[in-house]
């Protein structure tokens, strides 16, 4: 993991303040994270808008907290990618709560996944990632005409070509020779 992650980490683990936002829905954008990385001390993260370290906290802009917290999700640190997008949430940004979703998603927690979910879609219903996902928790959840629901949702905003629709297609595959 790079370096500034696990600065990131040790921050969180020390007690710096978390959001107190509701567990609606979740957010986070797919797509490659920024090239603009470099590893900081422990305690910060490296914020582009000033090309430079600063500590943690939920004074960071937006995009600085996603790209740290979907890095940290992706990368299976679950707990702590939660508590650093929690940091954003609120900042009306799908994104941010798609990955929050994601990250309960991936612990188990479905039904606050679902929230976090839905209130990605309120705030894009065309964030066609989300969708995905939402598609994959529900699968999990044995409901294979919802997640057939996002597949066809996935289908009309971005065709049958794009990468939402054939990763949830597979898995609708997987789920239905696997069940039956």
């Amino acid at each position: 993991m790079p370096r500034y992650l696990t600065s990131l980490a040790a921050a969180l683990m020390i007690g710096l303040p978390l959001s107190g936002g509701a567990a609606l829905a979740a957010g986070g954008g797919g797509g490659g994270g920024g090239g603009d990385t470099m590893e900081c001390p422990a305690g910060q993260v490296y914020d582009k808008s000033t090309k430079k370290c600063v500590a943690k906290s939920s004074a960071l802009d937006t995009e600085t907290l996603f790209e740290a917290g979907r890095a940290l999700a992706y990368a299976g640190k679950y707990d702590e990618a939660i508590s650093v997008l929690r940091l954003a949430e609120g900042r009306k940004q799908p994104g941010v709560y798609n990955m929050l979703g994601y990250a309960h998603r991936k612990q188990g927690r479905l039904l606050i996944a679902l929230g976090y979910y839905e209130e990605a879609l309120r705030l894009d219903p065309d964030y066609v990632l989300t969708r995905e996902y939402l598609g994959e928790a529900h699968l999990q959840m044995g409901d294979l005409a919802s997640a057939r629901e996002q597949l066809d949702e996935i289908a009309k905003r971005c065709g049958k070509n794009c990468a939402e629709y054939t990763e949830l297609d597979r898995q609708i595959t997987t789920f239905e020779r696997d069940s039956g």
